[in-house]
This record gives structure tokens, C-alpha cells and sequence, in this order.
């Protein structure tokens, strides 16, 4: 099972002794035991790859990504592996005062990032700011930095993908605001494999059918600060 990933805690990254960890790599991991395949083989990428990488067979499965049909059209998704809310990294006690997208678009001069593809950009236009007022990275860690150094103002993506990213560096003074479901419904990632192989997703599914909500996956999800209410969501 070649998994490409992203660094991107809690659900992928890289620890200090060079092993991948994270909730989706574990849950990955488990799938490919499960099936009997004798390697699992994390393979990292950036989020503009991992599509694209699965369709054309440079690996067999990503980490998890937010479904649409846009993204249905290139490849299979399994049944969702989380459902969550978005969120905007901000600096350290929000100077801005920002509450969600609607409140940075009303603001005179907050600039937003976001991921290139990801789907926060077209939330974040859809909440009315501006095409000239967001710049687009390719990483989470260039992303956050702009935040840090005040090169924009926020950084929109899953609020709980901010929140691992501070849990490992508490010194850089940033803080999360989470974006209300009036604006933006939690919404559902799940696992992409590549169209040309339904025997894999069925099988894949078949084992998250299995997994989630279990207390395997309740106790794993909750190392990496998931809570019960949280996985209540995909059930």
C-alpha cells in the first residue's frame, strides 16, 4: 500500500525520530494489516500531487481529503474517515478580532491564505472575500508562516489541522477560530484511491465499515485529540 501523505498533524506528519505518524497514517496502516498486505509504504507529497498521484498510479491511496464532485470526477472516495469543521489560524488572541470568513471579508485589509486546490478557497469566496485579498500556498507550514510573520492576517483550512500544527510549536504565538456552521458546515473526508481499482475501495471500506466508531479507532483518534463527538459525526 504505497500512502501518500502531507505534513499535516494531527492526521500526517513526520516525527522527530523520522517515522510517520498521525491519525489518518494509523488508520491507514490498520486498513493495510487488515488486508494482508505485507508493505505499507508512506509516501510524502504536497497537497497539489496527491490527486493527480493517485489517478495516474504514483500511489494507491492519500491521506484523507474533503469530497466533491469535482474531485469525484478524478478518483474514488471510501466512506468518510472524518467530518470537521473549518477553521482560521490566526495570530496569538486574534488582534483582528476575526470571527470567521464573513468578518475578515467585511475587514479593510486582512489578507487570507490558503492551500493551492484546497477547497477552503472556494468557501472562502463563496463568504464574499475578495480573489485580490487571498494568497495561495503550497504547504501548511508556508502557510502558517505567513501568519506568523503578519504577511497575512489568517489561514483558513480544517480548524483541527491548525490545531496540531500549534500543539507542536507553542513558541510561534498563533491561536485557532473556529468557523461557525452558518458559514460553513463540518464537513466529510474520507480516503482517495484511484477509479481504475473499485476492488480496492470496496475492500477498504469494508474494513473502515468495521473500524469506525470501534474502540480501537475511539482510543486512537483520541491520542491525537479527536473527541467522542467528533466521530459521532460519521455515524
Amino acid at each position: 500500500m504505497r500512502f501518500a501523505f502531507l505534513q499535516e498533524p494531527p492526521f500526517c506528519f513526520t516525527d522527530v525520530s523520522g517515522r510517520v505518524g498521525g491519525c489518518d497514517t494509523k488508520l491507514a496502516s490498520k486498513i493495510c494489516q487488515m488486508l494482508d498486505l505485507e508493505d505499507f509504504s508512506p509516501i510524502e507529497a504536497e497537497f497539489a500531487e496527491l490527486l493527480p498521484g493517485v489517478a495516474n498510479g504514483r500511489w494507491d491511496m492519500t491521506t484523507g481529503l474533503f469530497v466533491s464532485d469535482e474531485r469525484k470526477r478524478l478518483v474514488e472516495f471510501t466512506r468518510p474517515i472524518w467530518s470537521l469543521p473549518d477553521g482560521l489560524m490566526v495570530a496569538k488572541d486574534n488582534p483582528l478580532g476575526l470571527k470567521a470568513y464573513r468578518s475578515l471579508a467585511r475587514h479593510p485589509s486582512a489578507i487570507l491564505a490558503v492551500i493551492s486546490d484546497q477547497i477552503q478557497h472556494q468557501t472562502a469566496l463563496q463568504n464574499g472575500v475578495r480573489p485580490d485579498r487571498i494568497r495561495i500556498f503550497a504547504t501548511q507550514a508556508q502557510a502558517a508562516e505567513a501568519v506568523a510573520k503578519g504577511t497575512v492576517q489568517a489561514y483558513a483550512s480544517v480548524a483541527m489541522a491548525h490545531s496540531g500544527y500549534i500543539a507542536q510549536r507553542p513558541d510561534e504565538r498563533l491561536d485557532v477560530v473556529e468557523v461557525p456552521a452558518l458559514e460553513k458546515q463540518p464537513a466529510a473526508g474520507a480516503f482517495a484511491l484511484a477509479r481504475s481499482n473499485p476492488a480496492l475501495r470496496q475492500k477498504v471500506d469494508r474494513c473502515l465499515n468495521e473500524l469506525l466508531g470501534g474502540p480501537w479507532h475511539r482510543k486512537m483518534m483520541s491520542e491525537y485529540g479527536f473527541s467522542d463527538g467528533d466521530i459521532d459525526r460519521l455515524l
